[in-house]
């Protein structure tokens, strides 16, 4: 994997610019703050956190599981998605979910979006994020 950053662009934190890697793409759906092991009902409403930090911990667990399925681990995360619902609300708790994010991805920090929606699919649901990783051939 090689970080793609133009030597006279300020440096970053938390994300890249660019990622260029070969290998086995991985494209992960978007993941909501429900455990994948109760599947996306209406009545998996009663599993989700009320708060963005326990969504988005229960959204990247969900990722890595995933990932562990095509034989690859968060380091091979080459972008990350965000949807969130409430831009003021991200601000507020972005301090909790870089701690919920080194303590599930690690210090890995790949090319990411952030997007404020109107809503998400999933009544309830603070933040989905879709991944794409490149797992070694």
């Amino acid at each position: 994997m090689e970080i793609l950053h133009p030597p006279e662009w300020a440096q970053l934190k938390g994300y890249v610019h660019g990622v260029a890697a070969t290998g086995k793409t991985v494209y992960v759906a978007g993941q909501i703050g429900v455990p994948g092991k109760l599947g996306w009902m209406p009545d998996s409403l009663d599993h989700i956190a009320p708060d963005m930090a326990g969504q988005f911990r229960v959204v990247l667990e969900n990722i890595v599981a995933v990932l562990a399925e095509a034989g690859a681990e968060p380091a091979h995360i080459v972008k990350l998605t965000w949807f969130i619902t409430d831009k003021a609300e991200y601000f507020r708790v972005l301090g909790d979910l870089g701690r919920v994010y080194r303590e599930v991805i690690g210090r890995h920090f790949p090319a990411m979006s952030v997007i404020e929606v109107h809503g998400l699919v999933q009544p309830g649901a603070k933040v989905e994020i879709e991944a794409t990783a490149v797992a070694p051939a």
